[in-house]
């Protein structure tokens, strides 16, 4: 049984909206502990004074002291877990120069989240993992080589991808749709096997990740079994050859976002959105459909659009279908709808996570929305840096899993 480790929690408000014991009951899934820092009103009084940034709200001003606990080293700690309401502007940007503040100051896996009176433990889950994996398997994920014949699985909100890798090499991939979860594994999974040549008993280690991780990973008798988070971060400085120094790690899902800030192929801060499915995938494959084209045929066609003709609103996927449908009706070009759109979920999923994090570069784009060149080409307009798309980027979680499980060979 390893050790527990110590999250420690700064938050403003969960203990009042009703969603304490959701994050209580998520960290003790994870085999940890959370950690209040010790702070007197002296002290408080203090951090605030030395911080620079006027915040009103007493909790918040407990936040930044304990804060300083922490960078201090007063608080022993082996992760952190910032928190506050959504939609509280003052909240929202206090746990923006913590997550800065703290990662600057100490080499500690550092997380935020915004939450609603109905964020649930399931919702936080994939967080808690992320730090804990981090905190513990740091030799792990320093793995820059996939070795022997391994395979990954990742079981998407919208799609199951699969890949076989012999000694660094990816010899086999699969994509289908996630209808039902395990049957959709297993056609991914003997689709790669075949393009590969080999057969399941092969394969010496295998890696599952996505939200159907768990229930594969039993069935199958995975040897790894990860949170997309670091497999995803691992996955993509490992495809775009930037394993060596820092880089910042962009993956639009279907359901959700994850911005990543990697070390060294560790990552260190990162944000998940999912508040609602406009700023993500869906709501692209939802304008694919009401304009009449292939979700592969959106990026030339957004490509040759200017996104700048029309506002498209995607914060909300209802607004933002309200918009796409009154473009057109006002004779809209699909061109330019399908440009605004693109533009509209890169500006969201900038507004909302990427002004948390440091862009550090190389910017690396993953995940099966990265092969839609007109939200590569939006999200390098809002960035203004260049953004890589690597080879396989649509495989990007089973790649990780596969080359993190190699690690797991005996």
């Amino acid at each position: 049984m390893s050790r527990k480790i110590r999250i420690a929690h700064l938050s403003c408000g969960s203990e009042y909206s009703g969603i304490q014991k959701e994050i209580e009951n998520a960290v003790q899934c994870v085999n940890a502990e959370i950690v209040y820092p010790e702070v007197d009103t002296e002290m408080i009084k203090e951090a605030v004074r030395e911080w620079g940034l006027e915040v009103a709200s007493p909790d918040l001003q407990l936040m930044i002291a304990r804060a300083k606990s922490i960078a201090e080293g007063s608080t022993p700690v082996d992760a952190v877990f910032v928190t506050t309401c959504f939609r509280c502007a003052e909240g929202a940007i206090t746990r923006s120069e913590l997550r800065r503040y703290i990662h600057e100051r100490v080499n500690l896996p550092v997380i935020s989240y915004s939450f609603t009176e109905r964020s649930t433990a399931g919702t936080l889950l994939t967080r808690m993992e992320a730090l804990v994996t981090t905190a513990l398997r740091r030799s792990l994920l320093a793995r820059e080589k996939q070795t022997g014949l391994t395979a990954g699985i990742d079981s998407g909100s919208t799609t199951t991808k699969a890949v076989v890798m012999r000694d660094d090499e990816i010899i086999g991939e699969g994509w289908v749709d996630t209808t039902e979860v395990l049957k959709s594994a297993e056609l991914a999974y003997s689709t790669a096997l075949t393009m590969a040549g080999v057969e399941r008993s092969d394969i010496q280690a295998l890696g599952t990740t996505g939200y159907g991780r768990l229930l594969i990973g039993e069935s199958m008798h995975a040897d790894l079994v990860q949170e997309e988070l670091t497999v995803n971060s691992k996955g993509a400085v490992y495809l775009a050859e930037r394993q060596k120094g820092p880089a910042t790690v962009i993956d639009i899902g279907g359901m959700d976002n994850k911005a990543i800030s990697v070390m060294d192929g560790i990552p260190g801060s990162f944000t998940m959105g999912g508040i609602c499915a406009g700023a993500s995938g869906r709501f692209l494959d939802m304008t694919a459909r009401r304009l009449g084209v292939d979700i592969t045929d959106l990026g030339p066609l957004a490509s040759k659009g200017d996104h700048k003709h029309l506002t498209m609103n995607s914060y909300c996927i209802v607004f933002g279908t309200q918009s796409l449908v009154n473009a057109l009706s006002l004779g809209a070009t699909k061109e330019d709808v399908a440009s605004a759109a693109c533009y509209s979920v890169a500006e969201q999923v900038f507004e909302q996570q990427l002004q948390e994090l440091e862009i550090v570069e190389p910017v690396i784009m993953v995940g099966g929305t990265s092969l839609i060149s007109g939200l590569v080409k939006a999200m390098q307009e809002l960035l203004q840096v260049e953004v890589i798309v690597p080879p396989h980027s649509q495989h990007i979680g089973a790649v990780g899993s596969a080359l993190l499980a190699s690690g797991f060979i005996q």
